[in-house]
C-alpha cells in the first residue's frame, strides 16, 4: 500500500515507521522542515523512543519510509491517510482545533477517491462525524462513504514505548460506515502485529467498535478512568496522612483481590493526555460531577504537597528549595501539564528561593523554561520530589548539602536514606 502519514511528532513517526517496516510505502507530512530533513537523512529528530533510530536507518535508505512538507506530494493516490496532528487546549483544557483544521484542509486539497482517513488523534465525541466529515467533503468535493472513508482510531501509546505497545494493546477501530470500519480493520491488520493476550476476553487484535463515537469515547474513557482512580487515590492518601495510616499498606492490601484497581498516589498527573482527555470529556458531559472533581483533585495536588514541605520545614520564606524533575514523569523529556510549575508558583508564592533539576535538561532548557536551574553540590534548605526519575532513587544528602527536609512527591526514596533530615511523603504518616 502507498499510506500517508500526518504529522510526524512522538507517535507519528514511530506509525510512519511501524506502517513502511510492515512492506509498505510510507510519505509522512510535516510542517517541520527540520523535522522532514532528519527523517530524510534518517536521523530521529527527537530522542527516547525505544528502537526508532535503528528502524529509521534501514527504513529509509530502502526507501520504504521518506518525508515531506508538502501535501500534494504525499496524499494523491494514498490508499490510507493516518493523521496524528495535536489538538492543542487552552490552560482549562478545552479543546483548539486550530491546527487539526488546517491540517483537514491540507489534506483535503489533495484527497483522491479510493482513500481510506483515520484520525488518532484524541477526540471529543462526535468530532469525526459532525466536524471532520463536513470539512473533508466541503474542500475536496468527494462524498464520505462513496468516494473515500473515514474512520477514527485512537493512539493508545505511550512515548518511549510505542513499538511495544501498538503489539501490546488492541486497535480499535470506529466507522461512520460498516465498509469504511471494513476497510479500517483490514489496514490496520496489514501494518500491525499484536501480541498473544490470553487475559483478554477476545482475540487481540483490531477490534470495531460499531461507530466512530464509540472509538471516540472508549479513549476518553480509558484515560478519564486513570484520572479519576489517581483522583481517589490522592483524597485516600490525604486523609490516611492525618490519620497515621500508611495508604501504601492499605492500597497493597485492597489490591489483592481482583475487584479493586486502586492507583498510586503522588505530586501531580502530567503530560498530554490524562490532564487533558477528562476535559475533553466534560466538554461533551459537563455534568459529570465524579469527573470533574477528580480533576479537581489532582489538579490541586502540587499545592497540597508544598503544603506538606511548609508543615514539615516551617516558613519556607527565603529558603532555597529545589523541585527536583521538570519533566511530566520519569525518562520522559516532555514538561506538558508537568506539576514542575504549579509545585514552583506554590513555593514562589510562600517567598521561597526555587530552584530546579532535571538530568533530561540542560541548563538552557530549564531557563527557556522560566527555572533557575540548580545543580548537585549547591547548598539548599529542602527539596521536593516531583518525577520519578532513576536517578532520584539514589539520591543522599551529600548531593544535597544543608538540606533539612525532603519532600518525595513520588515516593522515590524512603526515610532510612535521608538520616537527620526530616522526610515526608505523599500518604504516609509523620514520624
Amino acid at each position: 500500500m502507498k499510506i500517508a502519514v500526518v504529522a510526524l511528532g512522538k507517535i507519528g513517526l514511530p506509525l510512519a515507521v511501524q506502517f513502511a517496516s510492515k512492506g509498505h510505502d510510507v510519505v509522512g507530512v510535516d510542517i517541520n522542515a527540520d523535522f522532514v530533513d532528519l527523517v530524510n537523512k534518517g536521523i530521529e529528530p527527537f530522542p527516547g523512543e525505544a528502537r526508532l533510530q535503528k528502524k529509521l536507518s534501514e527504513l529509509v535508505p530502502s526507501g520504504r519510509l521518506r518525508a515531506t512538507t508538502d501535501y500534494a506530494d504525499a496524499i494523491p493516490g494514498a490508499d490510507a491517510v493516518v493523521l496524528v496532528v495535536p489538538l492543542f487546549v487552552d490552560k482549562d483544557a478545552k479543546p483548539d482545533f486550530g491546527w487539526m483544521d488546517v491540517a483537514t484542509r491540507s489534506l483535503a486539497e489533495h484527497l483522491t477517491p479510493g482513500t481510506l482517513v483515520s484520525y488518532e488523534t484524541t477526540l471529543p465525541v462526535g468530532t469525526t462525524r459532525n466536524r471532520w466529515k463536513p470539512l473533508l467533503e466541503e474542500v475536496s468535493g468527494l462524498t464520505e462513504g462513496k468516494d473515500f472513508h473515514l474512520v477514527f482510531s485512537p493512539e493508545r501509546v505511550l512515548t518511549g514505548r510505542v513499538f511495544e505497545d501498538l503489539r501490546k494493546y488492541p486497535k480499535l477501530v470506529g466507522g461512520l460506515s460498516d465498509e469504511g470500519a471494513k476497510q479500517a480493520t483490514n489496514f490496520y491488520n496489514a501494518v500491525l502485529d499484536f501480541d498473544e493476550r490470553p487475559d483478554l476476553a477476545r482475540e487481540n487484535g483490531v477490534w470495531d467498535l460499531g461507530s466512530a463515537e464509540a472509538s471516540e469515547l472508549a479513549k476518553l474513557a480509558e484515560t478519564t478512568y486513570r484520572d479519576v482512580n489517581i483522583g481517589l487515590a490522592n483524597q485516600f492518601a490525604r486523609f490516611a496522612g492525618q490519620s497515621g495510616i500508611d495508604i501504601y499498606a492499605v492500597i497493597q492490601a485492597t489490591n489483592s483481590q481482583p475487584f479493586s484497581h486502586i492507583h498510586q498516589p503522588g505530586i501531580a498527573v502530567g503530560g498530554h493526555c490524562i490532564p487533558v482527555y477528562p476535559r475533553l470529556y466534560l466538554w461533551n458531559d459537563p455534568d459529570a460531577t465524579i469527573v470533574r472533581a477528580a480533576r479537581e483533585a489532582n489538579a490541586g495536588m502540587p499545592e497540597y504537597t508544598i503544603g506538606l514541605l511548609e508543615g514539615a520545614h516551617g516558613d519556607v520564606s527565603g529558603a532555597r528549595v529545589v523541585v527536583l524533575g521538570a519533566a511530566y514523569r520519569g525518562e520522559v523529556k516532555e514538561t506538558a501539564f508537568s506539576g514542575v510549575f504549579a509545585a514552583v508558583d506554590a513555593l514562589s508564592a510562600r517567598g521561597a528561593t526555587v530552584l530546579v533539576h532535571d538530568p533530561l535538561y540542560t541548563d538552557e532548557e530549564l531557563t527557556k523554561l522560566g527555572f533557575a536551574p540548580y545543580h548537585y553540590g549547591e547548598p539548599i534548605d529542602a527539596a521536593v520530589v516531583q518525577a520519578d526519575h532513576h536517578e532520584y532513587r539514589t539520591l543522599s544528602a551529600g548531593q544535597l548539602p544543608g538540606i533539612r527536609t525532603f519532600v518525595d512527591g513520588r515516593r522515590v526514596s524512603s526515610a532510612e536514606q535521608w538520616p537527620g533530615v526530616t522526610y515526608r511523603v505523599i500518604g504516609k504518616p509523620t514520624a
